[in-house]
């Protein structure tokens, strides 16, 4: 058994959709949650930014005594997972890999999409994850850079017509290319899946790397013994670098579940 928490980071909201799926399979488990709201989006930065700016979220988690850390962002999964794998004496796990092996799995024509940051997309990191499981695998990948952005100021209805018009243009050449399995590479995405859903059709699954990345964790500390077998609900506690009211706001409505008051604004830099 082990009581510490589990730290997750992200560059904004988006890292939520992967606290919710472990509060899910996680219960009783605390979490430390930071999303680096001030320098929202990552995934337009140089490679040394990334580096940099990853290296500072998880050394912020990490002075909590974290036992296990979820980096849930794919843009510094691509970029610099193994600095942090190397970094820590913990298991730090990543977004990639996972999602890549279940839409392998899932896929019947063998045509796969990838949607991310434009750093994401540049590192090839999903086609090389996807290769490796079978070469037979077709995969196209689309850079979607205005995608954090709505997430991040709440555009995420469905019937948001500028929010629709920026999915159809940016998802149109996977359409065309006959894919059945879209991975949403970034953790942000999967709160535009309505909106994902309704431009690509019934006929493609979409895989949210987030979600099986938290199942993942769940599993890998259960066979560890590493889970805190606390009885009840765990805490989670949040952590941001800008505005602790307007991610209360939003992160209420995206989580159902009133956080305010458990949200704290820090700074890196510091």
């Amino acid at each position: 058994m082990d009581a510490r928490p589990i730290g997750v980071f992200d560059s904004g909201l988006g890292g939520l959709t992967t606290v919710e799926k472990l509060t899910e399979a996680l219960t009783g488990e605390d979490i430390i949650y930071l999303g680096d709201t001030g320098r929202v989006p990552y995934g337009s930065r140089s490679r040394d930014t990334i580096i940099k700016y990853a290296r500072q979220d998880a050394a912020f988690l990490a002075g909590f005594d974290i036992k296990a850390m979820v980096v849930a962002c794919n843009t510094v999964c691509s970029t610099a997972f193994s600095i942090l794998e190397n970094a820590y004496d913990m298991q730090v796990y990543e977004v990639i890999s996972i999602p890549a092996k279940a839409a392998a799995q899932i896929t019947k024509n063998g045509k796969i999409g990838v949607i991310g940051t434009v750093a994401t997309i540049n590192s090839r990191a999903y086609e090389t994850a996807l290769k490796k499981i079978s070469k037979e695998l077709a995969v196209v990948s689309t850079p979607c850079p205005l995608f954090v952005p709505l997430v991040e100021n709440g555009r995420t209805d469905a019937n948001d017509i500028a929010t629709l018009t920026i999915a159809g243009d940016y998802l149109a050449p996977l359409r065309e290319y006959g894919i059945d399995t879209l991975i949403m590479g970034c953790t942000h995405y999967p709160l535009l899946r309505d909106v994902i859903a309704r431009v690509m059709g019934p006929e493609v699954m979409l895989i949210d790397s987030g979600a099986e990345t938290a199942k993942l964790v769940a599993e890998d500390l259960h066979n560890r013994n590493m889970l805190s077998g606390k009885a009840g609900d765990g805490i989670v506690k949040y952590f941001v670098t800008d505005g602790a009211d307007e991610f209360s706001a939003m992160a209420s409505v995206l989580l159902e579940s009133d956080i305010r008051g458990r949200v704290e604004q820090i700074a890196l830099e510091n």
